[in-house]
């Protein structure tokens, strides 16, 4: 049986697993939405109902602090024959860029 000690450690590093985990979803099911919201808005076909993570890194929020910046990219089409992608970076639940279809960049907007 472990001592106390180690078994104190394994909570902690099982904790922050699970923080990440959650974090990482979280921030998956918000561009997600997003997303689906864009190709609405704009009147194109979100393909696949999915969001592909494709970037993670530390960057400094507005007031200082570090924070994690997650990239996202999913497909959409105007046509149902040509796929084009769309790309949205949040930083924690913020949007801080978006490129997608045209017509729904103004309605997504930087919120």
């Amino acid at each position: 049986m472990p001592d106390f000690p180690v078994l104190i450690a394994l909570m902690i590093a099982g904790a922050a697993v699970y923080g990440w985990w959650n974090a990482a979803r979280a921030a998956a099911e918000r561009a997600i939405v997003l997303g689906r919201n864009a190709c609405q808005a704009a009147g194109v076909i979100w393909l696949d109902q999915s969001v592909h993570a494709n970037g993670l890194r530390l960057r400094r929020r507005a007031d200082g602090r570090l924070g994690l910046e997650r990239s996202f990219r999913f497909e959409y089409s105007e046509d149902g024959m040509q796929r084009h992608v769309g790309k949205l970076v949040l930083h924690g639940e913020e949007l801080v860029y978006f490129s997608g279809p045209a017509r729904a960049a103004s309605v997504v907007g930087m919120h």
